[in-house]
Formats: C-alpha cells, sequence, structure tokens
C-alpha cells in the first residue's frame, strides 16, 4: 500500500533507508534532499491552474518530510526523525545533524540522502542534474571521529566531477583525511579524527 502512495523519489528513498537498517530498531533518522518531493508539488499546482480538485493525499505527500513520515509509519517507529535541506549541501548538512545527534548521546543515526532532477518548469535552476539517486548510511560512535566545518565562500573547492550528494558518500565510504566541499554561499571542510 505505501509503495503505491509513493513517488519514485520517496520509493528510493525508502528502499535505502530499508536496506541500510533492516528489521533492526535504530535511533534518530535523518532525510536529507535539496527538493524533497517537488515533482509531486509541480502536479498539484499544474491541477490547480487546470481548476481541477487536489487529491488530499497527494497533498500530504508533498512536503518535503513526506518520506521520512512514511517510513516511521511503515516500521511503527517512534524514534527522532529530521528532515533537512540545505541546497547543494543538504548531504552535508544531513551528516552535520547526524554528527550532532551522536554528540548527544544516540548510539547510532540512520542518515538518508535522495535528489532528484528537476521537474519542468524548474529545470532551469538546476545546477547537478542527474538521474534519480539515493544512498543511505547508518553511522555511530567509533574511534574514529568524523567532523564537518563551515568554511566562508572565499575557500575554494576541490575539483570533482561528482555532484555534492555523491562526493558526500565517496568521503563517507572512503579513506580520505579531509575533503573541502565549496559552494557560493560558503562550504564544509570534511574530517576523519582518530
Amino acid at each position: 500500500m505505501t509503495r503505491r502512495r509513493i513517488d519514485p523519489l520517496g520509493r528510493a528513498a525508502l528502499q535505502v533507508a530499508w536496506w541500510a537498517q533492516g528489521a533492526a530498531p535504530t535511533g534518530p533518522v535523518v532525510f536529507a534532499s535539496r527538493w524533497g518531493e517537488i515533482a509531486r508539488s509541480v502536479t498539484l499546482l499544474n491541477q490547480l491552474t487546470l481548476g481541477e480538485s487536489l487529491s488530499p493525499t497527494a497533498f500530504s505527500l508533498s512536503v518535503h518530510n513526506a518520506s521520512s513520515a512514511l517510513y516511521s509509519i511503515a516500521r511503527g517507529d517512534t524514534a527522532n526523525y529530521v528532515a533537512v535541506s540545505a541546497g547543494p549541501a543538504s548531504a552535508a548538512a544531513g551528516v552535520s545533524e547526524a554528527v550532532g545527534l551522536l554528540a548527544d548521546g544516540a548510539p547510532q543515526v540512520l542518515v538518508v540522502s535522495v535528489e532528484a532532477e528537476l521537474p519542468d518548469p524548474y529545470r532551469a535552476f538546476e545546477q547537478h542534474p542527474g538521474p534519480l539517486r539515493a544512498w543511505a548510511v547508518l553511522l555511530e560512535t567509533a574511534d574514529q571521529g568524523l567532523s564537518l566545518q563551515a568554511t566562508p565562500p572565499e575557500a575554494a573547492a576541490e575539483p570533482g566531477l561528482l555532484p555534492p550528494d555523491l562526493a558526500a558518500l565517496r568521503f563517507l565510504v572512503g579513506a580520505q583525511p579531509r575533503w573541502r566541499q565549496g559552494g557560493p554561499s560558503g562550504g564544509w571542510l570534511w574530517s576523519r579524527h582518530v
């Protein structure tokens, strides 16, 4: 039933979350997406311009935290769920939120990042076009720590061919000691600490 109600973006987010978490209970969950369910919102806006009535279900699933809410409901989970959006640094904001939750005592935090191409009429604003993509990682406290430090806009970004969300995943699963993710309004310095 849940699978039929959600769009491909939501299905991708819930699937990778389940693959990372399985049936085991967990602590907080952070969903990160730059645009969230914007395609559903565009459909609703088009229906409004045509004078059509809107589906209450479609409307309730058009909000940014719809995927996280559906995941919580499907699992019967009452843990802390957070949905974040921070432009191209959305994945970084999700990881930053998770690091804060770990520092507050959570034993583990599930981070889910999901992105998709912008629908018309917003496609002109797309900076990192690409297909629908989603990933999830289960972060927990460890001897090797991770930190993210905000950097000013003038900090040079390290060159890369990957969109910011995939570059963040590459850092998380790789062995690089540091990575600078820059942007027009500032960025992040990712570091590993032993």
